[in-house]
């Protein structure tokens, strides 16, 4: 059985903590100003959609497939694109 090193818990929030500037400069660097604005709502209320949709833009960039900024209109059907259907229900009364 192995005990985790304390040097090891204590680096870890200094990881994120970078792995989290790094991904908001990367962020602030292919977005707009509204297009981050729009993000920032969206984490508030979805989380897990914010981290999505993060995630696919800066692979995006990575594999070099952004030409320009992605502005507002563009983040929409980004997220449009990745959301789930809602799916409908109808009920019929007898």
């Amino acid at each position: 059985m192995s005990f985790p090193d304390s040097n090891e818990s204590q680096d870890n929030p200094v990881n994120e903590e970078e792995f989290n500037a790094q991904k908001e400069n990367i962020l602030k660097q292919i977005l707009s100003s509204e297009a981050r604005m729009r993000l920032n709502n969206i984490k508030m209320v979805k989380p897990e959609l914010s981290n999505h949709v993060e995630q696919y833009l800066i692979g995006m960039a990575s594999q070099g497939k952004m030409r320009s900024q992605i502005n507002d209109e563009q983040l929409k059907q980004i997220l449009l694109s990745i959301q789930q259907p809602k799916r409908d229900f109808k009920i019929n009364r007898i």
